[in-house]
């Protein structure tokens, strides 16, 4: 004998249900939050690292050390900023590259991959006296765009970054290093010591 109806599976649990529905909730939230882990020391030891760096660059006989210097300290600003970053959002206990974090890498990577080419690119064509603008530019651009992921007064340093490149390009070639310093290490220094005042290192 067969049964008229098929057995029906036996419904969910309610926690079950319950479970999904606080995943669907966190993931939501995370996707929809401000990028918090900024580090407010890693500013302020990038910024620390850059003024030296330009204290460095001036000594240099020719551009070509004078662009190795600047080359190095970008480095040792990404590696500042990525350990600095991953200690900020692991204290929160926040993973770094969640929703927003990721979308602020996003905004930013475009404009760093873009100075980079156009370094080269400057650099060939006999125009670097026009690379500190393009950087402060680009980076501006980056921090601007990836800031909108970010607490409110990352796009604000963005937009300072924009107003000094915006200067670099016009102002004499000589001012390029201490205009780089005043961006690069200035800037972060004045905008990490808000970021650890107001959201924590």
């Amino acid at each position: 004998m067969r049964p008229i109806r098929d057995p029906q599976p036996e419904p969910l649990a309610l926690h079950t249900h319950a479970m999904d529905n606080l995943r669907f909730i966190r993931e939501t939230m995370e996707c929809a939050g401000s990028f918090t882990a900024i580090p407010g020391v890693g500013g302020l030891l990038i910024g620390s690292t850059a003024i030296l760096a330009a204290w460095q660059a001036a000594r240099q006989a020719d551009f070509a050390r004078w662009l190795l210097v600047w080359v190095a300290e970008a480095a040792v600003a990404v590696v500042i900023g990525w350990i600095a970053a991953s200690r900020k959002a692991r204290a929160a206990k926040t993973p770094l590259l969640s929703g927003p974090g990721r979308k602020f890498l996003l905004g930013l990577s475009p404009s760093l991959l873009v100075g980079a080419l156009l370094t080269v690119a400057l650099r060939r064509g006999s125009l670097s006296a026009a690379i500190p603008g393009a950087w402060l530019l680009l980076y501006g651009t980056g921090v601007l765009s990836g800031g909108v992921f970010s607490v409110k007064v990352v796009p604000v340093m963005g937009v300072c970054f924009l107003a000094l490149g915006t200067v670099a390009m016009f102002a004499p070639a000589a001012w390029g290093n201490w205009l780089l310093a005043l961006g690069f290490g200035g800037l972060h220094i004045l905008f990490g010591a808000i970021i650890t005042r107001k959201y924590g290192g």
